[in-house]
């Protein structure tokens, strides 16, 4: 074992404090840290600013801490399925500032390399790049705070909005396997936003299910370098929950 490796996920989550910014991996409920999370709210860390494309579920994920009144502000892409992030940000109790998702993913990715702000044409000629986004509600509805314009530049002859990198004090990930260095792999759709969110963070904390030694995965197949990593969690295989179960009659039967 290195010194990278935590006996617990309360141990690796001990030193975040009331108002730390948090980079959260996953999407949908694909590869959420969701043991990571659960230790968070076992402390009284509260006043939280998240980074995530959408905030889980009611009772799972960041739904957990955001139900439990600990998280100020959601920086993500989509409200999903999670009803109590609807309430709160309507009712003025959550700062939210909706971005398109693949905006959000370069932010990430930038904030891991060093790139201060990038211009991408999502959202151009939109309240995206000219402001007037709701960030926050008053009780009585009207908009307590609302995103300011952005700069845009024209290159060629088409415009484009500057958006800004992510940096978080803390990232939050989940992979199916890691080494003790914490080199990562990740899980099909868990791959969409988990390296992304390793990288925006200046301490990543990993949950792994699998956890070997240096060397017995192929480098080939590793998804994160383990530079990017500070704290790894051995937590075993965890339970898949379903975001949102169909499912179809059986041929002969009415609907």
């Amino acid at each position: 074992m290195t010194a990278k490796v935590y006996e617990s996920a309360a141990d690796a989550v001990a030193d975040i404090v009331d108002g730390a910014t948090l980079a959260v991996g996953g999407f949908g409920l694909c590869g959420i840290p969701d043991v990571l999370i659960d230790a968070i709210a076992a402390t009284s860390a509260t006043d939280l600013e998240v980074f995530s494309n959408n905030c889980g579920v009611d009772d799972h994920g960041l739904g957990i801490l955001l139900s439990a009144g600990r998280i100020r502000r959601v920086t993500a892409s989509y409200v999903g399925e999670n009803k109590e992030f609807a309430r709160q940000y309507l009712a003025g109790e959550l700062e939210v500032e909706l971005t398109p998702q693949g905006t959000l993913a370069e932010r990430l990715r930038a904030g891991g390399t060093g790139i201060p702000a990038f211009f991408t044409p999502a959202g151009v000629g939109s309240p995206i790049s000219d402001g007037g986004m709701p960030w926050r509600y008053d009780a009585d509805g009207s908009i307590a705070i609302a995103s300011p314009p952005k700069e845009t530049r024209v290159f060629g002859t088409k415009r484009y909005v500057m958006e800004e990198a992510i940096n978080a004090d803390y990232a939050l990930v989940h992979a199916v396997l890691g080494d003790t260095e914490g080199n990562l792999v990740f899980d099909k759709t868990a791959m969409n936003f988990n390296p992304l969110a390793a990288m925006a963070g200046r301490v990543t904390i990993a949950q792994v299910e699998r956890l070997v030694e240096p060397g017995e995965i192929d480098p080939a197949s590793v998804h994160l370098p383990g530079v990017f990593v500070q704290r790894i969690v051995h937590t075993g295989p965890q339970n898949k929950r379903i975001e949102k179960r169909t499912v179809s009659a059986s041929e002969g039967t009415s609907q």
